[in-house]
């Protein structure tokens, strides 16, 4: 897979997960290291529903836009009403 095809989908994915769950949790890419995508989410989310299950819900986002991904660690501050969190998810293939 080249460098911009990957570039590609990630963008589409990230792009669409915003357009479902924006404002509530918006992703913005912040890097791609060798074979990790770094996300920041920024919003209010839903509290009921977990934080960690508004991050993950982007490993399905990727896998429709065809990116296999896993959510392998994310990053939430102390202070439980802060609203940014940062998502690391590995590169498996593309589908």
């Amino acid at each position: 897979m080249s460098g911009e095809t990957l570039i590609k989908l990630i963008k589409k994915g990230i792009e669409t997960y915003n357009e479902r769950r924006s404002p509530e949790a918006v992703a913005e890419l912040l890097e791609i290291k060798d074979d990790i995508i770094i996300v920041k989410f920024s919003g209010n989310f839903c509290m009921w529903c977990g934080i960690y299950d508004w991050i993950e819900d982007l490993v399905y986002v990727f896998r429709e836009v065809g990116l296999e991904t896993t959510l392998v660690k994310y990053d939430e501050p102390e202070d439980p009403t802060e609203p940014l969190r940062f998502g690391y998810f590995k590169i498996i293939s593309k589908i």
